[in-house]
């Protein structure tokens, strides 16, 4: 088949959007090509449609093991058999994965990079024929990158097995992070596809206010549709969710730190509109296909370009008219010098937690090796009398520099292991005749049941015993305490993935270069950031596309900046000025004559006769559209 003829029998569409079918013409020619995206440019298009069309499996690298998931889950859906292998995934279940991947008939192999450095992996590895090696959010491969995960390294040994064209995609990379890129992942020849990253429907609007609650509040009130609203911390997001819902807006609240059931549950509430916004941290979002989202609001300032125009980018995919509004004061930039200074601590300090962590599960010298914690960062630091963002960015150098893994959002299956004997278990007594059922279909369906406790899929479980999920999960706890099963539940938690043994502390090294390098180019980034909060003359997308290499664009004409230069050059007094800034701005253009008039009657005039004369010759010559009814 055709590109096209792909495209439309798997997803339904007649064409592909703006460079998809370059990047895909690319890979089908054989060549290793790097294709920059902005966020819902549709990359995974570019990777899935030249690998259907390809024989053999291609192997998927990304480090986001949810987004994992619902790609595998997405594809097998349209028929197109992918599998996928993470964090979360024992020894047992791996190797069943990837046995499938080299001897079935799968299309896709979606990786967590870790997993790429194992010697399981790379035998298995020989006896797949691969069809394309793909790196998602290729940015973190880059120690210039935003992101930077040391695993990703691992990709470019992968050439050394693998002959196979590369497909790297990323929707925010530099001109220098780009060429790092293609270096790290030893590019034949340098074939760079990217589309232009104008959103001219998405107006980036930036407010300097000390009531950043007002300002959230005014714009869920009067921008229709569904929103985003991004804060820092997990805390502040059932605040202000809790805030929202007071005053009559469907809200919500996800971060990390929630169980798997309750974020799949209020991403499909949202989905279907059901919430009308979603508080969150930076966790929500990534795959997340919502086009009609009106409105994101960062509530605090995020720490680097990439990050603000990654999660702003999620408004407006529909093409529709978007806002991506950030709020800040005096209290942001204050913040972000804090962050700066506890973001590196000292490499004596990094040290120290290296092996404070070695002993919290006491891991002595030379051993370790291979070993994946379920890790519980508050607990670690209540152990030691640790801060706890200081102690966090120090586990976060110590996996930049390639001695271990921390991955933060990993679902762990549910284990079951029959610890009675295979002849002993059917003279058992059974209290209740649904553990035999379940027994029945528990060892049918898994090998290793009697030798190791084995990862077990609940739902199809359940469904064949004839229990809703929460009873199946009673039923086995009671076999636990009958002394029939070994039972581990599920669990939502941060894995700690040890890539060596534990180093004595004349072997560890810290790598100052490198401290320094990362260290000047994070700083670097929230300066950027700290400059485009505070611009008062550039263009907003102007701004952030000169950032990334798109030099000489045109004003966007819908930034708060753009819209003031439009009303000083249109030559209106300052009381014109300040109504079509609210207007525009703060109401984003929905308003009601008696806003104005509660607003500026007696700011503006005393005389309501000239405040109205003012507005309708800001209507008449097109400065903000006229009022609601």
């Amino acid at each position: 088949m055709t590109p096209v003829e792909t495209l439309q029998e798997y997803w339904g569409y007649d064409s592909f959007r703006p460079k998809q079918e370059d990047i895909v013409l690319a890979a089908l020619e054989g060549k290793d090509v790097l294709a920059i995206l902005p966020t819902g440019g549709g990359k995974s298009v570019c990777f899935q449609v030249p690998a259907l069309i390809r024989d053999g499996i291609a192997i998927v690298v990304t480090p986001l093991i949810a987004l994992m998931k619902d790609q595998v889950q997405n594809l097998n859906d349209r028929g197109i058999k992918a599998l996928c292998v993470n964090a979360g995934m024992g020894r047992r279940e791996v190797e069943l994965t990837l046995n499938n991947a080299a001897y079935g008939d799968f299309k896709f192999l979606y990786v967590s990079p870790e997993r790429l450095g194992t010697q399981l992996f790379k035998n298995y590895l020989q006896e797949m024929n691969v069809s394309f090696i793909v790196v998602d959010e290729a940015h973190c491969i880059s120690q210039w990158g935003y992101d930077f995960r040391p695993d990703y390294l691992q990709i470019g040994k992968l050439r050394d097995m693998v002959d196979a064209p590369l497909i790297a995609l990323t929707a925010t990379a530099t001109p220098q992070v780009a060429e790092d890129i293609m270096d790290k992942l030893r590019f034949e020849g340098r074939c760079l596809i990217k589309s232009g990253f104008e959103r001219p429907n998405l107006s980036y609007i930036v407010r300097r206010t000390e009531d950043k609650l007002g300002q959230l509040l005014s714009i869920c009130s009067n921008v229709a549709g569904t929103g985003i609203v991004y804060v820092r911390s997990r805390k502040k997001t059932e605040e202000l969710a809790a805030f929202l819902n007071s005053n009559g807006i469907a809200s919500s609240f996800y971060h990390a730190g929630l169980g798997t059931d309750s974020r799949t549950d209020r991403q499909e509430q949202w989905k279907k509109d059901k919430i009308r916004v979603m508080v969150c941290t930076n966790a929500f979002g990534m795959g997340i296909d919502k086009p009609d989202v009106r409105f994101v609001v960062h509530f605090d300032v995020p720490d680097s370009p990439e990050a603000y125009f990654q999660e702003a980018g999620r408004g407006g995919r529909d093409g529709k008219r978007s806002f991506a509004v950030l709020l800040w004061n005096a209290t942001d930039i204050k913040r972000m010098h804090q962050v700066a200074s506890v973001s590196f601590p000292s490499l004596e300090y990094i040290e120290d937690i290296y092996h404070k962590v070695h002993i919290f599960y006491d891991i002595p010298y030379d051993t370790g090796a291979g070993r994946q914690l379920k890790f519980d960062l508050d607990a670690f630091c209540r152990h030691f009398h640790l801060q706890r963002q200081t102690a966090y960015y120090a586990m976060v150098y110590i996996e930049r520099t390639g001695h271990w893994t921390l991955s933060e959002d990993v679902d762990i299956s549910t284990r079951v292991q029959v610890v009675v004997d295979r002849n002993d278990l059917y003279d058992m007594d059974l209290p209740d005749p649904k553990m035999a059922l379940a027994l029945e279909v528990l060892m049918r369906r898994y090998t290793g049941l009697f030798s190791y406790p084995v990862p077990v899929d609940e739902d199809y479980v359940a469904s064949k015993v004839g229990l809703p999920v929460p009873m199946f999960r009673q039923l086995l706890y009671k076999m636990s305490l009958e002394h029939i099963i070994k039972y581990i539940p599920s669990d939502h938690a941060t894995v700690l993935f040890l890539h060596h043994e534990r180093l004595r502390p004349k072997n560890l090294h810290l790598d100052p270069e490198k401290y320094a390098l990362l260290k000047n180019a994070s700083l670097d980034r929230m300066q950027k950031m700290m400059d485009f909060v505070s611009e008062e003359d550039v263009c907003r997308s102007a701004y952030l596309l000169e950032y990334f290499g798109q030099k000489e664009s045109a004003d966007c004409g819908n930034c708060d900046i753009c819209r003031s230069a439009k009303d000083k050059t249109a030559g209106l007094d300052d009381s014109a000025v300040r109504i079509s800034d609210f207007i525009n701005d703060e109401k984003s253009g929905r308003y009601t004559i008696e806003d104005v008039i509660v607003r500026f009657s007696s700011a503006t005039s005393s005389d309501s006769d000239d405040l109205m004369s003012v507005l309708r010759r800001i209507i008449d010559d097109g400065t903000v559209p006229p009022p609601q009814i």
